[in-house]
């Protein structure tokens, strides 16, 4: 079973504004509404995928109301606690004719002490053995930093492979714990050396040195460009796919969905980066946060060119 933590979920209000300008009356072409937060977003696409999660984190409010009774009308099973206040809600204005994206983010509600305690007492209680959990996403603005590493510590003593997907502190934080997986992308790779990233070279010798962190994988999205899969025996250089892009909210989401998924299944190294990027791709092809089309991935699983560098051996082409 995989396992997905939001501990800051969101309602994600989609509007449509041509030319928006800000000082300005704005009027809305179209608007979308989804239950999100990073790891509410990777539920939905292993769900798409015909897999099966379990979403958990904090919900408060009318807001938070929505988030459940969306994730119950898509047979997502979700164990949320509920807390006092409102559930954030982030609005993203999409210029099409700018091609530029503007979000705004509310912070969402505090977490009592109290309640936070409750919640990891609950997540150490009831993480089984062999599965996978996903740690993703920002903490509501009073929870400290270390909350992704200490759940981390408690899953992998409990045999529980995890993933990381975070930035600033969380994400620091969370790599001394020695996930499984991380997924940063090249800003927040940017962020963590404070270093700026100009080549392939680059990331490829950034990431080895997470992999120093006790990692088995590093993922590194570069947007449009593709992507690279490293670890201590193989690196993946990923081609991006051209493709009609609607929105990239989510892209990275879904990359994370697919590769728990994958690892849930037993997926090979190369199954899991055709998989993976053929799922982020299609996922830039829907508006929204939504999923990408089934029929759409499987055709884009066939269109995914890498080269595979093995530990010891010339490059090659897959």
């Amino acid at each position: 079973m995989i396992t997905t933590v939001t501990l800051n979920p969101a309602i994600d209000k989609t509007m449509v504004i041509d030319n928006f300008k800000a000082g300005a009356v704005n009027r809305e072409l179209s608007l979308r509404v989804d239950a999100a937060g990073k790891g509410v977003n990777v539920s939905k696409v292993i769900q798409k995928l015909g897999g099966k999660s379990r979403a958990i984190g904090i919900l408060a409010g009318n807001t938070g109301e929505f988030i459940k009774s969306e994730l119950d009308r898509m047979k997502i099973e979700n164990d949320f606690m509920v807390i006092e206040g409102q559930t954030r809600t982030n609005t993203k204005i999409v210029d099409r004719l700018n091609n530029l994206v503007t979000d705004i983010n509310e912070n969402g509600p505090l977490v009592l002490e109290k309640d936070l305690k409750k919640f990891e007492e609950s997540f150490i209680k009831n993480i089984t053995e062999d599965s996978i959990a996903v740690f993703s996403g920002s903490v509501p603005r009073n929870v400290d930093k270390k909350i992704y590493k200490r759940l981390i510590d408690a899953a992998k003593a409990k045999g529980v492979k995890t993933i990381l997907d975070a930035d600033g502190q969380l994400f620091a934080e969370g790599l001394k714990a020695g996930p499984y997986l991380v997924k940063p992308n090249i800003h927040e790779l940017e962020r963590f050396f404070s270093k700026e990233i100009k080549s392939l070279e680059d990331i490829i010798n950034y990431g080895k040195k997470i992999l120093d962190y006790g990692i088995e994988y590093v993922v590194v999205s570069r947007g449009e460009k593709g992507s690279v899969f490293i670890t201590n025996e193989r690196i993946a250089i990923v081609e991006g796919i051209e493709v009609k892009v609607k929105s990239t909210v989510g892209a990275g989401d879904s990359l994370v969905a697919a590769v728990a998924l994958a690892m849930d299944r037993g997926y090979s190294f190369e199954e899991m980066i055709r998989l993976a990027v053929a799922v982020s791709t299609a996922s830039v092809m829907t508006e929204g946060t939504q999923a990408g089309n089934i029929d759409d991935i499987n055709g884009l699983v066939k269109r995914v060119k890498f080269k595979l560098i093995e530990k010891g051996m010339l490059e090659y082409e897959n």
